[in-house]
This record gives C-alpha cells, structure tokens and sequence, in this order.
C-alpha cells in the first residue's frame, strides 16, 4: 500500500513538474530562429521584396525601390534596376550601404536615404518580415540562391517600371508594311514613375533631339497588361484624346529596344532607350542627380493594410 502511494505521489509531482515547465517555455516563447540573425540573413544569396505583401501605412524608400536585397559580409547590396538585373554585381545589384545585427534586430545605414532599424522575424523557411517600429510597417522578404532565382519572372511582372527607366524613348525603326496612322508622327515616348497605370508624354521633335531638348506635346496615362498564354508578351496603352487610345502588343528586344506592334494598322516601330537612369548611384560611384522623391517610392503598393504589431521594442 505503501508503495503504491509513493509511486502516485513521483507521478503527481511529475505532472506538477511537467505543468511548471510547459508553462516557462510558452512565457519564454520569442520567436528566435536557433542561428543567429546574421547567419539567418546570409542563408540566401538574394531576398527578393514583395512589395504586395506590406502591411502598414509607412514606407521604408531604400525596401520601396529595391527588387531584391542581399546581406553580404556587413555590406548591404540592391537590385533597384530592372535593366542589367540578374547581370549588374554578379546579380547581387549594387552596393547600397551597411548593416549591422544584434539579437534580432537589425540596423541599416543606406548611402542615400540613410539610417533604418528593424525588427525581424523569421516567418518560414525562407521568408522573414522587417519591421519598422518608427512607421509601422513591416516588409516581407523571400530568400532565394542567385541560380535559382527567376530574373526573368520579375523582370516582365514589373514591366512597367523598366520603361520608366529611360528619360526617353526614342523611335529608331518604322516598318514599311503598315497602313498609315497618327501615330506615325510620335516620335518620342517618356513613361514617368507611378505605377502600374501611370503617366505618359510623347513628342514629335525630330530623331536625334537630345532628351534634355525635347519638347513633349502630349501627356496622358498609360496601362501594360498581360497577353494570356504567352509570358513574355505584353501590351501597350497610350490613351489619346484626341485620337482616341493606341493599342500596341510590347515585345523587349534587349535592356534597351523595344517593339511596339500597332495592332490597328499592322506597324512594327522599335524604340531605344535614351537617358538610362539608374537608381541610387552612378557607375563612377557619384550619386545620381536625377533622383527625386517619386523616383525614390516608384514601387507603390495602392491597398496598404493596417499593421497588428505594436511598437513593442523595449
């Protein structure tokens, strides 16, 4: 009899024992991965920024105009063009600024727009979120190594933007087959920062005007869409009110030509960029003048929503 009490007791003090500590282990629950924040960071070669998946009212400009980021050796480097993605820096971009981690915070010193921090937590295996305690707003990153990484994919998901930049595009190619239209006189397009579905301004200022000298005698808005069925293709929208929209199916040829087929009257036109503008700096290291406030938040996401993380920092 005794024995028996002696053995429930062992076992009543060991679910007392096993209780004490299930509850521990939740109060101490932070979400730390087991490596630390800089090996989590140098997992992956390229951090690709899904810009759709923001949550908050805030914006962080250096994360709003990068595709992807990488963590490097203290040294923080950006793919922030889609012209020369996947070629420019090995495909790790260009070097950008630095970083530093502790714990699991991690603080960033960007060349240009200067000092971030953030909190980071690691969602899965290959997805973390930086949270900005002073805006409220948290990014969501997915790591990616560079050979396994589609450049194409995110190059023509986001068309858009790589024909914004050029400070001009200038038509080098007409077609002989054709029948002829009013758009045969354009022959210079600009597509300005915005979005998806921005603004445009073309000008009929003779081949070989340089960009600074052009003179745009139409502004309107532009839409890029996708052809179903084929990847690579897409369309063109140039909405003129004067003579109604011009629809064309856009084809890139290289990193700087474009085909506009025009669909109404069976015109091939090429256009070749002309003013590249690359974003943060210059190859000769200077920073580049043509940045502005716009440029710096080109990547736009329309329906921010409301953050459920708290500054809770201490």
């Amino acid at each position: 009899m005794k024995t028996i009490k002696l053995l429930s007791g062992f076992a009543l003090v060991g679910v007392l024992l096993t209780s004490c500590y299930t509850e521990v282990l939740v109060d101490d629950f932070d979400n730390r991965p087991a490596i630390t924040l800089n090996q989590l960071l140098g997992s992956y070669e390229l951090w690709y920024v899904d810009i759709n998946q923001t949550i908050g009212y805030g914006q962080t400009p250096f994360l709003q105009k990068a595709f992807t980021v990488s963590f490097r050796n203290g040294v923080l480097y950006a793919n922030n063009n889609l012209v020369g993605i996947g070629s420019q820096g090995g495909g790790f971009g260009i070097d950008v600024g630095t970083y530093d981690t502790y714990d699991m915070i991690l603080d960033v010193y960007h060349d240009l727009d200067g000092y971030e921090t953030f909190d980071v937590y690691q969602i899965d295996n290959n997805t973390i979120e930086l949270y900005n305690p002073f805006n409220d707003t948290s990014y969501f990153l997915h790591g990616y190594q560079r050979n396994s990484f589609d450049y194409d994919l995110v190059f023509y998901e986001n068309i858009h933007y790589f024909l914004q930049e050029y400070e001009a595009w200038e038509k080098t190619y007409t077609s002989e087959v054709g029948a002829l239209n009013e758009f045969d006189y354009e022959n210079f397009l600009q597509f300005l920062p915005g979005g998806n579905d921005s603004t445009f301004r073309s000008s009929q200022d003779s081949p070989g005007t340089h960009v600074d000298d052009l003179y745009w005698d139409y502004t309107g808005v532009y839409g890029v869409a996708d052809v179903p069925g084929n990847f690579y293709l897409k369309t063109l929208t140039l909405d003129y009110d004067f003579f109604a929209d011009e629809f064309f199916e856009l084809n890139v040829i290289t990193d700087e030509l474009i085909e506009l087929y025009h669909t109404a009257s069976g015109t091939f036109y090429e256009f070749t960029g002309r003013g590249y503008i690359q974003y943060l700096r210059l190859e000769d290291g200077s920073l580049d003048k043509t940045k502005s406030s716009d440029d710096k938040l080109r990547k736009q996401k329309t329906d921010k929503k409301e953050n459920p993380r708290e500054n809770t920092r201490k």
